[in-house]
C-alpha cells in the first residue's frame, strides 16, 4: 500500500537542508507535456489535486525534448523549471542521480501498487526517481470505423491481407497515402518502426535491444526488417510524407489517409472516439507502451508538498485520469475496466495476452534516442539511405549500451 509519511523526519532524511515548509497555502509549479485537447483531459485531475491537497497548482507545458536541453543548464545553476515535472526520460534520470537533482521517492511509493516493472524502470541503486502516472500503449494502426464501412474495408488477419488493404486504399479517390506518417521530433516514426521490429523480430529482440544486451546477430535481424519490410513499403508509397504529428492526425481523421500508427492518447484528441478502432500487424505478440513519469525537483522550496502531489497523482490522480479518456492506468486500483470510456475498453481488450514492452528509444535514451529519431526521419524521405541509417543507429546504440553481447 501507499506509504504517506511526509513529516519532518522523512524530509530530514530525504531532502537537502534549507527546504521550506509552508504553513499557508502553497503554490506548486507542475511541468507536463500536454497542450490543447490533451491538457483539457488533464485539467480535472489538476483541480481535484488542488482540492484534495489544499494547494494551488500552476501548470506549464514543456516536452521531453525541451527538458533534455534545458535541465542540465538549470541544474548547474541549482534550479529547475518546476517543483514536480514530467521529466523522467532515462538519460535525465541518470544525470539527476549523479548530481542529486531529483528527490528519491522510494518511501512514498510501493511497487506492489503498480504494474510490474514500472518503478524498477526508474530505480538506480535502490533510489526511485520516477512516480508513474498513466501509460500510453501503442497498440497498432488506428482507423475510423465509418471510413472502413464506407469503403468496404476490414481489419487484416494476415500479413497478405494487410498489404491487400494498403493496395485497396491506394486506389481510393482522395487518399493521399494509406498510412499517415507523424513527425515533429521524430518519435512517431520511431514508434512505427518499432512496431515492425516487434512484429517480425518478436518481443525478445526488442527487449534485448532496449536492455542493451542484444547479441551480435540481433542487428542482422534489425537490418533485414528495415531492408525487406520497411523500405519496400516506403518505396511503394504506402506511407505518407512525414508531417507534424498532430497535423497528420487531422489529415487521417478527415480521410486523407486510411490508418495511422499512434498511441492511445489520440483517443482524447479526436471528435468521436467511438468511431476509432485499432489493429496490430497480424501475429504481433508484443505491444510497446510509454509511461509518463513525474519527478520531484530537489531545488523546490516546497519539497514536502511536491512529494505529496507526485504521490497523489500517481495513485488517486490515475483513477480520475483514466475516466477522462486517452490514458491507461499503471496503478492497480485504477485498472478496473468499468472506469474506462468505451474506446479505451476496446484497446485494453485488444492488448489482452500481449507482452508489454517499454519503448526502445526512451528506454535506451541519450545519444541513441537522438540518433534513431533523426535517422528515421531520413529513412522516410530517402529509403535508399537504409544502410547508412542502420550503421549510424547501431553505432549510437553501442556507444550508449557498451555494444553487442
Amino acid at each position: 500500500m501507499l506509504r504517506r509519511s511526509f513529516g519532518l523526519l522523512l524530509l530530514a532524511f530525504l531532502l537537502p537542508l534549507g527546504s521550506a515548509t509552508a504553513q499557508d497555502e502553497v503554490t506548486l509549479t507542475l511541468v507536463h507535456p500536454w497542450a490543447g485537447a490533451e491538457r483539457a483531459l488533464f485539467e480535472p485531475v489538476l483541480r481535484a489535486a488542488e482540492e484534495a491537497l489544499g494547494i494551488t497548482i500552476d501548470d506549464t507545458v514543456l516536452r521531453i525534448e525541451e527538458h533534455m536541453v534545458l535541465l542540465p543548464t538549470q541544474w548547474a545553476a541549482g534550479t529547475a523549471p518546476g517543483d514536480v515535472m514530467f521529466a523522467g526520460e532515462p538519460g535525465l534520470v541518470r544525470q539527476a542521480h549523479a548530481g542529486g537533482h531529483y528527490v528519491d521517492l522510494r518511501l512514498v511509493l510501493d511497487a506492489d501498487d503498480f504494474t510490474p516493472g514500472v518503478l524498477e524502470a526508474r530505480t538506480i541503486e535502490g533510489m526511485v526517481y520516477g512516480a508513474p502516472f498513466t501509460h500510453k500503449p501503442k497498440p497498432g494502426f488506428f482507423y475510423r470505423v465509418s471510413f472502413f464501412e464506407e469503403h468496404g474495408l476490414t481489419p487484416p488477419t494476415t500479413w497478405g491481407e494487410f498489404i491487400e488493404l494498403l493496395d485497396t486504399m491506394l486506389a481510393i479517390d482522395g487518399i493521399d497515402a494509406p498510412i499517415a506518417s507523424g513527425n515533429g521530433a521524430g518519435w512517431p516514426l520511431a514508434d512505427t518502426a518499432e512496431h515492425f521490429l516487434v512484429a517480425f523480430g518478436g518481443p525478445q529482440l526488442q527487449m534485448e535491444l532496449a536492455q542493451g544486451v542484444a547479441p551480435e546477430f540481433a542487428w542482422d535481424l534489425v537490418g533485414a526488417i528495415y531492408r525487406d519490410v520497411l523500405v519496400p513499403m516506403l518505396e511503394a508509397g504506402y506511407f505518407a510524407e512525414p508531417l507534424e504529428w498532430t497535423t497528420a492526425l487531422e489529415r487521417w481523421w478527415r480521410g486523407d489517409h486510411g490508418i495511422y500508427f499512434m498511441g492511445t492518447w489520440i483517443l482524447g484528441m479526436i471528435d468521436d472516439p467511438d468511431d476509432a478502432a485499432v489493429f496490430t500487424i497480424p501475429g504481433t505478440l508484443g505491444i510497446t507502451t510509454s509511461v509518463d513519469y513525474m519527478v520531484v525537483n530537489a531545488y523546490s522550496d516546497h519539497l514536502d508538498e511536491a512529494i505529496e502531489l507526485a504521490a497523489w497523482l500517481a495513485t488517486e490522480g490515475q483513477r480520475l485520469q483514466v475516466q477522462e479518456g486517452g490514458h491507461i492506468a499503471t496503478y492497480h486500483p485504477a485498472t478496473d475496466p468499468d472506469l474506462y470510456p468505451p474506446a479505451e475498453q476496446s484497446v485494453v481488450e485488444a492488448m489482452e495476452g500481449a507482452v508489454f514492452l517499454t519503448g526502445l528509444h526512451d528506454t535506451v535514451g541519450g545519444e541513441f534516442r537522438e540518433t534513431l529519431l533523426d535517422q528515421l526521419q531520413l529513412l522516410w524521405v530517402a529509403p535508399d539511405a537504409v544502410d547508412d541509417v542502420l550503421l549510424n543507429v547501431r553505432e549510437a546504440w553501442e556507444r550508449v549500451t557498451g555494444g553487442s553481447q
